[in-house]
C-alpha cells in the first residue's frame, strides 16, 4: 500500500496526516515536537513513500531526523502552495492533508534542503551579518548623539578608532559621555566577536573551490565571496543563469499584457542575503573597475542610478553563475561588453 505523509510543523507541535493511494486518511493527529513520537507514529502506519514537511523557520531538527530515520523527506515551498480559494473552513489538519495530497500527485512545490554540515557554516555567516548590523546601530547612535548635542559630524571609520579618552575629551555632560561609553563598549565587543566568527568561517570557506573562483569577480572580496558561495549551495540546482539571477533577486518583477505593465510579482521571492551581496558587489565594481564603471555610467544616463546599479548586480549574478559552474576566472569583457 502506498502511503504519503504531510506534516504541518509549528513552534510547539506538529500536525501529521497520512493518506493512502486513494486519498483516504490512514492517520491524523496533533503531536508534540518530539522526533521519537513523530517517527513512531509514521512507522505505525506502515512503509511510507515520502513525507512532506511545511515549516517557515524551525525545520532543521525534523527534516534531519526524518532523513536519518530513512524517510524520503520533502521540504515544502510555503510561498508556492495554494489551496482552493472557495474553502469555507481550513485549519492545520486540512493543511497537512493538502500537503500529503499534493505529494501523492507529484505536484508538491518543494524547497532546497541545504546539506546540514554546510548549513552550519552558512548560518554562522548569517550570525556575523547580524552582529555587523548591530555594530552599525551603535555607530549610528553615537553619531546622532554628537549631532544633537555638539553639532558635530563624525564618520563611522573615525568612531571605530575611538577609545575612552576620545569620549572624555568631548564637551558633554557626564550622562552623555556615559551613553557614548556604553555604545563604544558594545561596539568593541561586537568587533571582537565578528573577528572570531570571520576567522572560523574563512577556515571552512577556503576549502570551497567556489570561494576561490568568486574572488576573481570584480567587486567581490572575501566576505561577499563567502556570502555568495554559502548562500548558493549547490550551483547545479539552478538550470540557467537566469534562474540563479532570479533567486538572487536581481531580475525585474513585472507583469505585462499587450506591452503594458499590469502589476508586479513577488519581489521578495528569492534569497535576501544574495540580493544584498550582489548589490554590494555592484557598488564596489563600479568604484574600482573602469570598464564596469563606463558600462554603469552609460546605463545611468538613460535611467535612474539605482536601476543602473541593479543592472550591474544582475550582470554580476549571471557571471558568478558561470564562474561557480565552470571554475573559470571572471572576465570583465565577456560580462560587460
Amino acid at each position: 500500500m502506498e502511503l504519503y505523509a504531510g506534516i504541518d510543523l509549528h513552534s510547539n507541535n506538529s500536525v501529521v496526516v497520512v493518506l493512502d493511494a486513494n486519498d483516504r486518511e490512514v492517520y491524523r493527529k496533533r503531536l508534540p515536537n518530539d522526533l521519537g513520537m513523530i517517527v513512531e507514529a509514521l512507522r505505525s502506519c506502515g512503509p511510507i513513500n515520502a513525507v512532506a514537511v511545511e515549516s517557515t523557520f524551525n525545520w532543521y531538527w525534523l527534516v534531519d531526523g526524518l532523513q536519518d530515520a530513512g524517510y524520503a523527506t520533502r521540504l515544502v515551498n510555503t510561498a508556492a502552495v495554494k489551496q482552493y480559494d472557495g474553502l469555507k473552513h481550513s485549519g492545520d489538519f486540512s493543511d497537512a492533508r493538502h500537503l500529503a495530497h499534493l505529494l501523492r500527485l507529484g505536484i508538491l512545490p518543494t524547497g532546497y534542503i541545504y546539506p546540514r554540515n554546510a548549513r552550519a557554516v552558512r548560518d554562522l555567516l548569517r550570525k556575523r551579518s547580524q552582529l555587523v548590523r548591530q555594530r552599525t546601530t551603535q555607530i549610528l547612535s553615537m553619531q546622532n548623539l554628537l549631532a544633537r548635542n555638539l553639532g558635530v559630524q563624525a564618520s563611522g571609520n573615525e568612531i571605530k578608532r575611538w577609545q575612552t579618552a576620545n569620549i572624555e575629551a568631548l564637551a558633554l555632560l557626564p550622562e552623555q559621555r556615559l551613553a557614548l561609553q556604553s555604545n563604544l563598549a558594545v561596539m568593541q565587543c561586537l568587533d571582537e566577536q565578528i573577528g572570531t566568527l570571520e576567522g572560523a568561517i574563512l577556515k571552512q570557506a577556503r576549502l570551497l573551490p567556489e570561494f576561490h573562483a568568486l574572488r576573481t569577480v570584480s567587486g567581490i572580496g572575501e566576505v561577499l565571496a563567502l556570502t555568495i558561495a554559502l548562500e548558493t549551495g549547490d550551483i547545479s540546482r539552478f538550470g540557467t543563469p537566469g534562474d540563479f539571477a532570479s533567486y538572487a533577486r536581481t531580475v525585474n518583477s513585472r507583469h505585462e499584457s499587450n506591452g503594458k505593465k499590469k502589476g508586479e510579482g513577488n519581489t521578495k521571492c528569492g534569497n535576501k542575503h544574495l540580493a544584498w551581496a550582489f548589490v554590494e558587489a555592484a557598488h564596489f565594481a563600479v568604484r574600482y573597475d573602469a570598464q564596469i564603471k563606463r558600462w554603469y555610467q552609460k546605463k545611468a544616463s538613460k535611467t535612474l542610478p539605482v536601476v543602473a546599479i541593479k543592472a550591474v548586480a544582475h550582470k554580476l549574478a549571471r557571471a558568478c553563475y558561470h564562474v561557480m559552474k565552470t571554475g573559470e576566472p571572471f572576465e570583465t569583457a565577456r560580462a560587460f561588453s
